[in-house]
């Protein structure tokens, strides 16, 4: 693999740290033979030949095993690269927003997940859109929530595969000027997750979880303990970052970003906070590690100790600041500066050579495991809700995982397209334009854990407005300095004359547009679709002599 990795590098291999390099292979190599191994651990169903076993782990998590799953599945590159280069790169609104954001989220997992999880385990529902289609007996809807769920978990998986070639590139790989060359690394790390995904499914990064968590908190612990004191102190970690965010961008003739929010900076901070809370848990991904569960009170569990992970999150932002103070240049191998590639430098800088290595192994797997998750959730919606709705409605299990595995590998491939499409210098967009997309699920999925009332087709309707919205208004937004769209997420809201995620804004129009037409649609009577549950649905757990396999969904 490192003869591969060499060759990537081009003639020029000078800049190479072998040491970290080493390390990172071998860690690398470790965590794929887990994720081949996986396979066979604790699974009921020796073929892995249904959705059950390969897509949700058979439904077989305990709190343990939940908590690292998800800490895994939420706890991304997004956390460990994207955040912290955006504290470095504009300071608190774009950056230090995702510290209340974690700690909104999890009362939102408690109150609605676990009625998620009680309805779909009774009914042996997969995704959030075999919820909406039992609930609301609308393939249409269905379908609407299933396409919003690919799209919006690809630039997620793009942020991924962006931490990963980040570490790659401060350790020196990726230098040649041919372009091939300089996204080969990338291509083999995207080629093994691939592989071990395909083969083990949703217990491939249950199992990594554990590795990737432990490398993850070792670093970050050593890097908040050491890094300050080298530094100067945190007296002057946040002195040096209060005056790079005071001076003028000669770009745009404004401060460079913001220390500490003023009052104009308020409403951008709150939506971004409050907008990606409500969206994090409608990603497929976060809910098939949900629903992986085995009953409802490991959710409970997990919403009261996953807390722990915010904490972290805190501490990794403000590495964003810790580099300022150190004066750390985040210079990639084509000349140009890239806030995404800071946290790497800080620690290429700041430490020896063999710790430098555990920490970019840290990220790297860190970025793994929520990529093959997103992948797999991404494929069962398109199993569940477009093959075997629209395509082949007599699919058998076996069918079903097939399909299911190869989907997912087009995914990693829809990803990549971001990847090499969007503006990387702040990759956090990557993670926020999937929620502008997301987020118009909410009104089916949540609001449909408690009322029927709205009607299948004004929430139909509602989706495809905010939708066009919420896509238009991001496309327009252009970054200054790179002139690219999808600059930023956060837009002018027109009626408060105030600034707020994109995402939210559509949320807003999207409950309105829905309101207002089930109105109509009552009014005309129109067709209502036949509602499959009922209220002891939502509160059943395991073990319930209710709990069932629909009829279609079995083999026959």
């Amino acid at each position: 693999m490192s003869a591969g990795l060499l060759a990537a590098s081009g003639e020029d291999t000078t800049g190479i740290n072998w040491v970290a390099l080493t390390i990172v292979i071998v860690l690398f190599c470790v965590v794929t033979v887990m994720g081949f191994m996986a396979a066979r651990w604790r699974r009921q169903d020796a073929s892995m030949g249904s959705l059950q076993e390969w897509g949700l782990g058979g439904r077989s998590f305990g709190t343990f095993i939940t908590w690292f799953l998800l800490g895994g599945d939420l706890y991304t590159a997004y956390t460990f690269v994207a955040v912290p280069a955006a504290m470095f790169a504009t300071g608190a609104v774009t950056g230090f927003f995702a510290v209340p954001y974690t700690i909104i989220v999890y009362p939102i997992i408690f109150v609605f997940m676990s009625r998620l999880w009680s309805i779909s385990h009774t009914h042996g529902f997969v995704t959030p859109a075999d919820f909406v289609k039992g609930r609301y007996g609308s393939r249409g809807l269905s379908l609407a929530v299933a396409l919003t769920g690919i799209l919006a978990t690809m630039p997620y998986i793009a942020l991924q595969l962006v931490g990963i070639q980040a570490v790659l590139e401060v350790m020196g790989i990726g230098g040649s000027q041919n372009k091939f060359a300089q996204d080969l690394p990338l291509l083999i790390a995207f080629a093994v997750l691939a592989a071990y995904t395909y083969s083990s499914g949703l217990r491939a990064p249950a199992m990594i979880a554990f590795v990737k968590d432990g490398l993850i908190y070792l670093v970050i612990l050593v890097a908040i303990v050491y890094l300050p004191q080298h530094v100067g102190g945190w007296a002057h970690v946040f002195d040096s970052a209060q005056e790079k965010m005071a001076k003028t961008n000669p770009v745009t003739n404004k401060p460079v970003g913001a220390f500490i929010p003023n009052t104009m900076q308020f409403w951008p901070y709150a939506t971004l906070a409050l907008g990606s809370a409500m969206a994090l848990f409608m990603y497929p991904h976060s809910i098939t590690a949900v629903l992986s569960s085995k009953n409802r009170n490991v959710i409970r569990r997990n919403a009261s100790i996953l807390p722990a992970y915010s904490f972290l999150l805190g501490l990794l932002a403000l590495l964003g600041f810790i580099a300022i103070a150190a004066g750390t240049k985040p210079i990639g191998l084509d000349g140009l500066p890239n806030p995404q590639l800071v946290v790497p430098q800080l620690f290429e800088d700041e430490f020896p050579s063999w710790f430098a290595g555990i920490a970019f192994a840290a990220i790297a797997i860190g970025a793994l495991v929520p990529a093959a998750i997103m992948s797999i959730a991404a494929a069962n919606l398109f199993t569940r809700n477009i093959y075997r709705d629209f395509l082949k409605p007599d699919a058998t299990h076996a069918q079903e995982a097939k399909v299911s595995k190869l989907a997912s590998l087009v995914v990693k491939l829809g990803a990549l397209v971001f990847v090499f499409a969007l503006d990387k210098t702040l990759a956090l967009n990557f993670q926020l334009l999937g929620g502008v997309w997301i987020l118009q699920t909410f009104p089916a999925i949540v609001f449909g854990l408690y009322t029927r009332w709205f009607h299948r087709w004004a929430l139909l309707a509602g989706w495809a407005v905010a939708m066009l919205y919420g896509s238009i208004t991001a496309y327009q937004q252009i970054n200054p300095a790179t002139h690219k769209h999808f600059g930023t997420s956060v837009a002018p809201i027109e009626l408060i004359g105030r600034s707020g995620y994109i995402a939210l804004t559509a949320f807003a129009i999207n409950v309105l547009v829905a309101a207002v037409l089930t109105v109509v649609f009552r009014l005309a009577k129109a067709p209502e679709g036949s509602d499959i549950t009922k209220p002891s649905d939502y509160k059943a757990d395991a073990g319930d002599p209710s709990v069932h396999d629909l009829p279609e969904l079995t083999d026959a």
